[in-house]
């Protein structure tokens, strides 16, 4: 432990700070689904959907998941097209892809249930230190930390920490930090009320000082910089990538979709065939119906614009121009197969897990064949 964090700590009455914390969460936290019980599968699942994704978002995709997979052993047997079904639009699709083996692992390994020690359960693929934390705090009223962006917010204000919270060495501070605060007789309320604090109160920006059940015990605030932490040095931009894509029909009135390789960004979705655009003077659609030429053996006819889609992923941007466009001649039955395209009816798609850019399209297409 470093100097400053032992001084910090030396000068924070910890049992005062762990009763007012856990005293306002059990008074004042909000009512979600996951927390109906602490059955560690319901906690894993919650967890897994909450990184890097808005509560309010989550709510439905968590309630619905239950619904599809009420149970450990459910998810476990779940199809792969199902498994990203019930994902489609949360993103990060690694997320639940890891979480789906790891299931696997525990009910083959563990007969089903949920390792409730710090190395059995940081050992399952996609299981971090936050997660293992989480689940062990609140699922097995384990004394152990759970450092996520909000926890690093809050301490890094109560205990006046300036460290980077953007570098990974930081995160040690912060879980040096929770073990000296942590309740030992209610670990879970503890660490649920620091997310809870850091959710609802002490914000990014200009916290609600005036609100804060810890205020009184906040360095930060005392020395009136509560809106200068945490320090986080912003990363390198973003890449913009420009995607040509179509909505492309045949004389069924079908909808030719492709399926994304196995590894890699938003791996096996499904999408409608696109291509970066690279540098030409030609126009997208003559650009589009060439590349489609190249890749496929067959020129597609290319109709109207149809909607210009941004989506922005953590280290790129995709910015999609896509057409409606339809081919007046079939498709080998070959190509198809070794490019993982299929033809699908407007019902069928969606039985297909899409990327929410993919998502957008199809809306568009479907209002206007509406108008």
């Amino acid at each position: 432990m470093n100097n400053d964090l032992q001084l910090s700590l030396e000068q924070t009455d910890i049992d005062g700070f762990q009763n007012d914390l856990i005293t306002w969460f059990k008074e004042e936290q909000r009512s979600l689904p996951w927390r109906e019980n602490k059955d560690p599968y319901r906690v894993w699942v919650s967890e897994i959907m909450l990184q890097q994704t808005r509560v309010d978002t989550v709510i439905p995709y968590f309630n619905r998941f239950m619904e599809w997979f009420p149970t450990l052993d459910a998810f476990a047997e779940a199809d792969e097209e199902k498994m990203l079904k019930a994902w489609e639009g949360l993103g990060y699709y690694s997320r639940v892809r890891n979480l789906h083996t790891a299931v696997k692992e525990v009910k083959e390994s563990y007969g089903g249930a949920v390792p409730d020690d710090p190395k059995g359960i940081s050992a399952l693929k996609g299981v971090g230190p936050y997660t293992a934390g989480a689940i062990l705090s609140i699922a097995y009223g384990k004394p152990e930390p759970a450092v996520d962006g909000n926890v690093m917010r809050v301490l890094s204000r109560i205990l006046l920490i300036r460290e980077d919270i953007a570098k990974p060495k930081t995160r040690k501070t912060f879980e040096e930090a929770v073990r000296a605060l942590i309740s030992h007789e209610d670990p879970s309320s503890f660490n649920q009320g620091l997310m809870e604090l850091g959710a609802l109160i002490c914000t990014p920006g200009k916290p609600a000082c005036l609100l804060c059940p810890v205020r009184n015990h906040c360095q930060a605030f005392e020395a009136g910089i509560q809106s200068e932490l945490p320090i986080k040095i912003q990363k390198k931009k973003s890449r913009d990538v420009p995607l040509v894509s179509a909505i492309l029909t045949n004389e069924k009135g079908e909808i030719l979709i492709h399926k994304r390789p196995s590894s890699g960004l938003l791996a096996n979705l499904w999408e409608f065939p696109n291509f970066e655009m690279q540098t030409t003077l030609q126009p997208k659609r003559d650009f589009y119906a060439g590349r489609f030429l190249e890749a496929y053996g067959a020129k597609p006819l290319m109709g109207d614009h149809l909607v210009k889609i941004e989506h922005i992923f953590s280290h790129l941007v995709w910015k999609v121009d896509t057409y409606t466009g339809c081919m007046d001649s079939p498709l080998d039955e070959e190509v198809m197969q070794a490019n993982q395209l299929r033809w699908a009816s407007l019902q069928d798609l969606e039985e297909y897990a899409f990327p929410v850019s993919n998502q957008k399209m199809l809306k568009a297409y479907v209002e206007r064949e509406e108008e």
